[in-house]
C-alpha cells in the first residue's frame, strides 16, 4: 500500500483546448489579471531567450538534494507535460542535469520548472528547452527517495495541482487552473489590446499620464 510522502497517484489529464487559450499570452499578462499576487518569484530561465512553456503540470514533492521520484516522474509522463518538481527550493545539490534533460526531451515533455538546483547547464544555455530552476549546483542528488508523484506542490509558495496550466517565458512562470482558464485567457487578451493601443499611444505622442499626478493629489502629495 502506497503511504503519503513515497507514492505515485493518477495521472492528471487537462483538456487541451484550455491550454491553448493561452497561445502567446505573456506571462507577466496573466499574472496581472490573478491580481499580481500569484506566480513564482526566484526562478531564473537556463535556456536560450525568447522561449515559450506552454502546458499541463505534472507534479513530482522529492525530499531534498533527492531525484529518484524524478527519474520516475520522466518514465510516466505524457508528451506534452510540463515536470513541476518541488525541491523544497534546496540550493546544495543539483536535481536534474543534461541525462534527464535529453531524457525529457526524447520523450516529448514542454519543460522542466524545478523548485532547487540543476545542473549541466552548459547543456541548456544555447538550447530551446524550457528549463527555469531556482539555482545551479554541481553536486549530485541522491537517489532514495522518498518522494511523491501527481499531488499538489509548492512552487515559490504558490500550489500548484497536478493538470493546472504552466505558462512561462522570459519573465517567469505562472500556474493556472483549468476551471479559471477560459475568463483568464479572455481578460489576458483584452489586457493585451489596452497595452497595444498604449504602445501606439506613446510611439505617437497622445500617451496621457494625467493617472501620475492625479494619484498624488489623492494622496495629498500635490495640491488639489
Amino acid at each position: 500500500m502506497q503511504q503519503p510522502g513515497f507514492r505515485i497517484l493518477a495521472h492528471v489529464s487537462t483538456d487541451p483546448a484550455l491550454i491553448a487559450l493561452f497561445k502567446d499570452i505573456p506571462a507577466s499578462i496573466v499574472s496581472d489579471n490573478m491580481n499580481r499576487v500569484t506566480g513564482t518569484w526566484g526562478l531564473h530561465p537556463y535556456h536560450r531567450p525568447n522561449v515559450s512553456l506552454l502546458g499541463p503540470a505534472l507534479t513530482v514533492r522529492v525530499r531534498s538534494g533527492d531525484n529518484l521520484m524524478i527519474h520516475k516522474a520522466l518514465q510516466i509522463g505524457r508528451p506534452g507535460d510540463v515536470l513541476v518538481v518541488d525541491g523544497d527550493g534546496c540550493l546544495d545539490r543539483g536535481l536534474v542535469g543534461e541525462i534527464m534533460k535529453r531524457v525529457a526531451q526524447k520523450r516529448g515533455f514542454a519543460g522542466l520548472v524545478i523548485d532547487g538546483a540543476v545542473r549541466d547547464i552548459a547543456a541548456y544555455r544555447n538550447d530551446s528547452f524550457p528549463c527555469y530552476a531556482r539555482g545551479v549546483c554541481h553536486r549530485g542528488p541522491f537517489k532514495e527517495g522518498p518522494g511523491e508523484i501527481n499531488v499538489p506542490v509548492s512552487i515559490s509558495g504558490v500550489v500548484v495541482h497536478p493538470g493546472d496550466i504552466v505558462i512561462g517565458d522570459d519573465d517567469g512562470v505562472v500556474f493556472v487552473r483549468p476551471e479559471d482558464a477560459p475568463a483568464l485567457a479572455e481578460a489576458s487578451r483584452k489586457k493585451m489590446a489596452v497595452e497595444a493601443a498604449t504602445f501606439a499611444a506613446i510611439a505617437d505622442g497622445t500617451y496621457d499620464e494625467t493617472w501620475i499626478d492625479a494619484s498624488l493629489r489623492a494622496r495629498n502629495v500635490l495640491p488639489a
